[in-house]
């Protein structure tokens, strides 16, 4: 009888490498998308994922401006700001932040989904996002992620 003793490896900052993808917005569903994205940055779609560790890669998304909401959200969906003093809540529907400011709904969807804590702070500084088709990350040589 053999007495092998097995390790598990952890992944750690001098072992994690962080690639830049690419994702094109147009005709995507947000929750979908931005589900797919979360998944990406907290680096779920690596075999060395390790919950403590910030093994995600970085993702810039296209073309937020071109998104797509299912059923009625866009005209039922409230995004809610509070300024802090009495009566400063401020509602939006999803039409109107889409046209106003495109890239705040992916932000805001992909925000909702990452952790709440330094790590996942960390992790949302690796999202990038843009109204239109160009953006300035092009040195990094990002991939194509298709979902």
């Amino acid at each position: 009888m053999s007495t092998q003793h097995f390790t598990t490896k952890h992944a750690n900052a001098a072992t994690v490498k962080h690639n830049w993808y690419v994702v094109d917005g147009t005709n995507q569903t947000v929750g979908r998308m931005c589900a797919r994205i979360a998944a990406v940055l907290r680096g779920k779609n690596k075999a060395y994922y390790t919950p403590h560790v910030d093994t995600g890669d970085y993702v810039i998304v296209i073309n937020a401006d071109k998104v797509l909401f299912s059923g009625k959200k866009l005209d039922q969906k409230l995004f809610d700001t509070f300024s802090g003093y009495p009566g400063g809540l401020k509602q939006e529907t999803a039409r109107n932040l889409l046209t106003r400011r495109p890239e705040a709904v992916i932000e805001r969807a992909v925000k909702g989904m990452l952790p709440k804590n330094r790590l996942g702070r960390k992790m949302y500084k690796k999202l990038f996002v843009y109204a239109g088709a160009a953006h300035q990350h092009g040195a990094q040589q990002p991939k194509e992620l298709k979902f």
